[in-house]
């Protein structure tokens, strides 16, 4: 766990105590870690899919953000890409 928050705050240059959650894939794809601050500690989930793999991304060098409908998705095995993330809306002042 600490290695990985090590990984976040170093290679990408991102706070792994922001709150954020960051997904981290096995070499197979059919596993994955997910690190969390909770404002108390660090939180470490593992998950590993029973009968098939995780649909993952292609790699690229900067991480992904994704909407909570789409980590859902992708937390359950489906096909987070076909979800478009809503937009979000912008106040409007009469």
């Amino acid at each position: 766990m600490d290695g990985l928050a090590g990984h976040i705050a170093n290679s990408f240059q991102l706070d792994p105590y922001s709150g954020a959650i960051f997904v981290f894939r096995s070499r197979r794809a059919d596993r994955m870690k997910l690190i969390v601050w909770d404002g108390t500690g660090l939180i470490m989930v593992t998950k590993r899919m029973h009968r098939k793999g995780f649909v993952w991304p292609i790699p690229q060098a900067d991480p992904y953000a994704l909407s909570k409908v789409q980590f859902a998705a992708l937390f359950e095995g489906g096909e987070w890409r076909r979800i478009v993330p809503p937009k979000t809306s912008t106040p409007k002042f009469l």
